[in-house]
């Protein structure tokens, strides 16, 4: 049988893991990608990458994520990191919305997640670790879209796909990225279209604020003005600039990746764009680890949970689905923990693809 779970690496990766093998000691730095609910099919992956393996390395590491990805870092730098994950699968799997919920209702749940998701003393473990360093990744907002009206929301929306339509760059006259740090170290990385970044300190006055913005969805939910320590404004869901990432995060060793697709899109608007696709230097450095489409054909509905689950489903099917998928996903964290046992990553590991 097939594995259940690929592997893909950029070059410099790639070379090292046929030199040198695979080890947590390689890996310096973790991406999680916005995608909703699409992140229960990593949920087993998660659930080993920090507790059985990265927890063997003495490297600093830094963990960085947009929306649900920034959900998964803050789980990720917890002191049990697979606790945390389950305490998020469980509460957003479960969690039940009105017919017709409005923003307001499914921003208060969304904070109930959170609160949830870090438990009585997540926040401190967080902010006071020693090797692990957690950056947030949000959008601050321009124009119409800083705006709570929906109809000036939407106006601004396409406003902005308009400009990135024709330029990414174009894209930060209506954004500007803002990574909040659980350490006085930022993040750094570089870009081939850069944007505007703002960089900002985590503390326990605007963690929370900081992670719901990262995940506050446009229209869908309430964004967050005002964040203490940072610039005055409207901060929504950082997916909006860097959905799956387009960036070269300046680590000293290699980035672990694990995704639901092989293949990453820079920004929320570039989902229909076919011709936008990630730059080859930006994941030069970058070991994914990835559903294979086996696995994937053969869980319920043959795909992985999204948000649209939400409109076709009633709560007790779309709530079942979601729980079998989680199920299914420890399969992959059984996998990946096998192949790094046995040491047969070179055998598997096949190079990245970012055309779409």
């Amino acid at each position: 049988m097939n594995s259940p779970l690929s592997i893909y690496a950029g070059e410099e990766a790639l070379s090292q893991i046929q030199s040198s093998g695979f080890n947590a000691n390689m890996f310096t730095a973790l991406l999680g990608a916005s995608g909703g609910p699409k992140w229960f099919v990593l949920s087993g992956l998660d659930q080993v990458v920090f507790n059985e393996f990265l927890d063997k390395s003495p490297q600093h590491i830094d963990i960085i994520g947009s929306s649900a990805g920034a959900f998964r870092a803050c789980c990720f730098g917890q002191d049990n990191p697979k606790e945390a994950i389950l305490r998020l699968a469980d509460k957003y799997a479960n969690t039940v919305y009105s017919d017709k919920p409005s923003p307001q209702e499914i921003t208060a749940k969304g904070l109930d997640i959170l609160r949830h998701m870090m438990g009585e003393t997540g926040i401190n473990e967080v902010l006071n670790s020693v090797n692990k360093r957690v950056h947030i990744v949000t959008a601050r907002c321009h124009g119409l879209v800083a705006s709570e009206n929906k109809a000036k929301q939407f106006s601004g929306l396409a406003m902005a796909a308009g400009r990135n339509a024709i330029s990414r760059r174009k894209l930060q006259k209506s954004f500007t990225r803002a990574i909040f740090s659980s350490s006085e170290k930022h993040l750094d990385f570089s870009e081939k279209v850069p944007l505007n970044t703002e960089q900002y300190q985590l503390k326990e006055n605007n963690f929370i604020p900081a992670l719901m913005a990262s995940g506050s969805i446009p229209v869908v939910i309430e964004g967050v003005k005002n964040i203490a320590g940072a610039k005055a404004g409207m901060y929504r869901d950082g997916g909006i600039i860097d959905y799956h990432f387009d960036m070269r995060i300046n680590t000293p060793g290699l980035v672990l990746y694990p995704h639901f697709y092989s293949t990453p899109v820079p920004g929320w608007f570039d989902k229909s764009i076919k011709r936008r696709v990630c730059h080859h230097d930006s994941y030069k450095n970058v070991v994914m680890l990835v559903p294979s489409e086996e696995f994937v054909a053969n869980l319920p509905f043959g795909k992985i949970p999204d948000r649209k689950d939400f409109e076709t489903m009633d709560a007790p099917e779309r709530i079942k689905y979601w729980q079998r998928v989680l199920l299914e996903s420890e399969r992959l964290g059984d996998e990946f923990l096998n192949i790094v046992t046995k040491q047969n990553v070179e055998a598997l590991v096949k190079p990245i693809n970012l055309r779409r």
